[in-house]
């Protein structure tokens, strides 16, 4: 296996980013939504890295961006884990464990004591990976319009 780069992401990024996310939702019958769910992508600066959360991107060799994940504010307490995509050509690497690990791991050192995500149904191996990293289900008071399911994980 190529080696992989995990670094933070900045505005400069923006486009790859879109472009990953929004075809990986697009596989998946899922449909982008730049204006509402997919908003945070038009700054990640804004959004993430100077609001109390984090976005990390993964470079192939090639230095094509071909993962992304990140976390968000929810309360002082409480972080949410968003964009969590893989391009098809490395998934089963392990590579979606890594920079699950990562975020928790930052969301610790950030001090959050609560780790929520949203997700789809049709995204299987995600939930096997969130589920086996100890994430329940919950019901939150809202649902973005593509999502159908929530999880949380208690970070103590």
């Amino acid at each position: 296996m190529q080696n992989y780069i995990f670094r933070t992401a900045s505005n400069q990024d923006i486009s790859a980013i879109k472009e990953l996310v929004f075809k990986v939702l697009l596989e998946f019958g899922l449909q982008p939504d730049p204006s509402s769910t997919d908003a945070d992508l038009n700054d990640i600066d804004a959004n993430y890295l100077n609001h109390g959360g984090m976005f990390y991107v993964i470079e192939n060799a090639d230095g094509q961006i071909v993962g992304t994940g990140g976390i968000a504010l929810s309360s002082s307490k409480v972080c949410e884990l968003r964009k969590m995509y893989l391009a098809p050509s490395v998934r089963g690497f392990g590579l979606g464990k890594k920079m699950l690990h990562l975020l928790l791991a930052e969301a610790k050192k950030l001090g959050f004591q609560q780790a929520t995500l949203e997700t789809a149904a049709v995204l299987k191996h995600a939930i096997i990976l969130y589920q086996g990293a100890g994430f329940h289900p919950y019901q939150p008071d809202h649902l973005s319009p593509r999502c159908d399911q929530a999880y949380k994980l208690d970070l103590n």
